[in-house]
């Protein structure tokens, strides 16, 4: 059976033992009842794992002892999804969770034309991310950023692939079959799709128009169709 795994922002460097954050003390000598002696993981989400033991059962300031550390490479494919806000909240944070599940390395909250909601509580979507990180058992967090305007994303990309994926009718790729070796970045559009303008600036800046299959679908539904697209190459 796999141990308890946890995230932890720094670990601490030359340090053999060490204090965990009470909200972390809290879920595993309270909820999870662990015991002195017992062992858990901790990631800080940027590849690396340690393994320590329970040698403080403080609820609010448990005391580990690092065990033994390893690194996990990053993934080979480096994919950026660049997403507009939506109204409902809660299908959004469902995109969140599932395309950390599938190994994303980034997500960019997009504010386009069409976008009708743009509050965002950056710490909550990021509480998202790092749960489902753990729950998939990763290493590596994918990084959120705070919204962006459709037009800077635009600009100031450098990804080496770049798409927007949209459902006006005219000449596009089917994203299947696309060799993903590169860093990429796919943009995905809001409810009411990205504007006329907005696509023709896109590829005006080198943005390759993609279809993703013959259905309408939901901006969250595209999103984590193009998850999976580019991350099975």
């Amino acid at each position: 059976m796999s141990l308890p795994f946890f995230y932890i922002e720094q670990i601490p460097v030359n340090q053999s033992s060490f204090i965990l954050s009470e909200d972390t003390s809290k879920h595993i000598i309270q909820v999870l009842r662990m015991k002195q002696g017992e062992q858990l993981q901790l990631t800080n989400g940027k590849g690396e794992i340690i393994t320590v033991e329970i040698i403080s059962e403080n609820k609010k300031a448990a005391e580990v002892n690092a065990l033994s550390t390893s690194n996990i490479p990053p993934r080979t494919s480096n994919i950026t999804i660049a997403i507009s806000l939506i109204k409902n909240t809660n299908r959004f944070e469902w995109f969140l969770e599932k395309s950390t599940e599938i190994g994303i390395s980034e997500i960019i909250p997009l504010i386009c034309e069409r976008t009708e909601k743009q509050h965002f509580r950056h710490d909550r979507m990021k509480n998202i991310l790092i749960s489902a990180m753990l729950q998939s058992q990763q290493a590596w967090l994918p990084v959120l950023h705070e919204p962006i305007k459709f037009k800077d994303i635009i600009k100031n990309s450098t990804h080496q692939k770049k798409y927007i994926a949209h459902c006006i009718e005219e000449e596009k790729k089917q994203l299947t079959n696309e060799a993903i070796k590169q860093s990429t970045i796919i943009l995905i559009g809001p409810e009411g799709d990205f504007t006329k303008e907005e696509v023709e600036f896109a590829k005006q800046n080198n943005f390759i128009p993609v279809s993703l299959g013959d259905t309408r679908l939901r901006t969250e539904t595209a999103a984590i169709v193009a998850c999976v697209l580019l991350n099975q190459q």
